[in-house]
C-alpha cells in the first residue's frame, strides 16, 4: 500500500497548496517504526489547543483509532481505516453527520490524518485471497506515526506551560495576601507612611487583571505586586530598626512619596571640586539630631530587569540592536544616556556609590523616560543620590509610576 503520496479529495471538495505542502512534508515512516496508538492520542489531547482542535474532533479521532485493529501504529500493516459515516457517528458518541464532517475536515487541516478517497468517493478496501488488505480507501493515519516526536514535544511543552501558569498564579496569590495583610497591619498599628496611596496601587494592579488572565498577564501582575511588597517592607523596616524607633517618623513617609520626577529643578553644579568627585557640603558621614554618627544606609535592592524595561522602554534604544538582554547592557546604555543628558561623570559616580551600579543605571533610565519634564538631569540625579544616602529615596515608587504610565503603550522587554 502506498503512503505519504499527495492525494486530492473526491467530488466538490477542493484542495489547496497548503494541504499539498503538508502532504509532501510527511515522509514515509520506516517500516520498523511503531508507536502505541493511544499514547499518540494522549499527546494530541494534550496539544489540542495548539493544534486548533475542539473536543469533538478528539472524539472523532478516538473513533477512527478504534477502527485500526492493532494496538500499535505500524506502517508495515497499513494505516488506512475505512469506516462509514454512520459507523463513525456511533463510535463518536452519536454526533450528527454535519458535525462529523466538520471535525474530520479539522483533523485533516491540523495535519493529523489524510484523505485517501476512492474513484467514487466511497470508503472500502481490496483484499487478497488470504483476506489481507491490499489497497484501502478512507482515512490515512500515517501523519500520526510520522509526527509522533513532534506531538510528544508539543504535549510536554503544554504541560510545562500549565505548570508555570499554576506556579505563577500561586505566587501571585501569596504575594497578594502578604501585601493585603501588611497594609492592614500598618494602618491598624499606626505606622507612618502614605498607606492610602499604597492601597490604591494594590487595587490598581488587581483591577488591570482580566477575568481569565494568561500566564504572561499573571507574571506582569506578580512583578508589580512583588515590587509593591518590597516597598512596603522597606518602609516598615526603616521604622522597625532599633536606631529608628525613636527617630523622626516623617522620613519614613517620604520613602514612598519622594519620587516625583517633576518636582526637581536643581541646576547641575560645576565647581572644580565637584568635577574631582568631592563636595564640601556633602560629608561622607551623616549625623543625627543627637550628634551621633548615622551609619550609611544599605544599598537599594535591584529590581527585575524585565520590570525596569517595561517601565523605561526608551533605554532599550541604546542597547545592541535596540534590545536589552542583561544588566551589563543596561549599565553600558546608562553611561551613554548620562553623557547625552549632560550628567557629569562625578555625579554618576556618586550615584553608583550611593545606590549601586545597577540601581544607578535604573535611575538614569527613569530620568531618560521623564527627561521632557526634568530641567536638569544632573541636578536631579544628585538630589536622588543625596536622598539615597540619607535613606529617604527608593526607586520603587518611581518605577511603579512609570509602569502605570506606560501600561497602555508598547512594552519592550528583554
Amino acid at each position: 500500500m502506498q503512503t505519504g503520496d499527495v492525494t486530492t479529495p473526491f467530488g466538490r471538495r477542493s484542495t489547496s497548496l497548503a494541504q499539498v505542502k503538508r502532504q509532501m512534508a510527511i515522509k514515509n515512516p520506516d517500516q520498523n517504526t511503531r508507536i502505541e496508538k493511544w499514547k499518540v492520542f494522549r499527546d494530541v489531547c494534550e496539544a489540542r489547543e495548539r493544534l486548533g482542535l475542539q473536543d469533538r474532533a478528539l472524539a472523532v479521532l478516538d473513533a477512527l483509532l478504534t477502527f485500526y485493529p492493532h494496538g500499535e501504529l505500524d506502517s508495515s500493516r497499513g494505516l488506512v481505516v475505512f469506516p462509514s459515516n454512520a459507523q463513525l457517528s456511533v463510535r463518536a458518541h452519536g454526533i450528527t453527520e454535519s458535525t462529523l464532517r466538520r471535525q474530520l475536515a479539522a483533523l485533516v487541516e491540523a495535519g493529523l490524518i489524510l484523505r485517501r478517497d476512492s474513484p467514487n468517493g466511497k470508503r472500502y478496501a481490496h483484499r487478497n485471497r488470504d483476506g489481507e488488505v491490499e489497497q484501502a480507501y478512507g482515512f490515512d493515519l500515517t501523519p500520526l506515526l510520522a509526527r509522533t516526536h513532534e506531538l510528544a514535544h508539543i504535549a510536554q511543552d503544554v504541560a510545562a506551560e500549565r505548570t508555570r501558569f499554576r506556579r505563577t498564579k500561586e505566587a501571585l496569590t501569596v504575594c497578594r495576601r502578604d501585601v493585603r495583610k501588611l497594609i492592614s497591619a500598618a494602618v491598624e498599628e499606626g505606622a507612618s507612611g502614605n498607606w492610602g496611596q499604597v492601597e490604591a496601587v494594590y487595587v490598581d494592579i488587581l483591577a488591570r487583571l482580566p477575568r481569565y488572565p494568561d500566564r504572561v498577564q499573571l507574571a506582569l501582575a506578580l512583578d508589580e505586586m512583588q515590587l509593591l511588597r518590597t516597598e512596603i517592607l522597606n518602609t516598615l523596616e526603616m521604622q522597625l530598626k532599633p536606631e529608628n524607633m525613636h527617630g523622626n517618623a516623617v522620613q519614613n513617609e517620604r520613602h514612598i512619596q519622594n519620587s516625583n520626577t517633576e518636582s526637581i529643578h536643581e541646576s547641575e553644579p560645576s565647581s572644580r571640586k565637584e568635577q574631582d568627585g568631592s563636595l564640601e557640603d556633602e560629608p561622607q558621614t551623616k549625623r543625627g539630631a543627637n550628634g551621633r554618627e548615622k551609619a550609611k544606609p544599605e544599598p537599594i535592592k535591584a529590581f527585575p530587569l524585565g520590570m525596569v524595561l517595561r517601565a523605561c522602554p526608551q533605554i532599550a534604544d541604546y542597547g545592541p540592536g535596540g534590545r536589552m538582554e542583561n544588566w551589563r547592557e543596561l549599565m553600558k546604555a546608562a553611561v551613554v544616556v548620562r553623557s547625552m543628558l549632560g550628567v557629569s561623570p562625578s555625579a554618576y559616580e556618586e550615584a553608583c556609590n550611593a545606590m549601586g551600579p545597577e540601581n544607578a543605571a535604573v535611575a538614569m533610565a527613569c530620568i531618560l523616560e521623564r527627561s521632557n519634564f526634568i530641567t536638569s538631569a544632573g541636578g536631579y540625579l544628585r538630589d536622588l543620590t543625596r536622598r539615597s544616602e540619607r535613606g529617604e529615596f527608593s526607586l520603587g515608587p518611581m518605577l511603579m509610576a512609570l509602569l502605570k504610565l506606560n501600561d497602555g503603550g508598547d512594552r519592550r522587554t528583554a
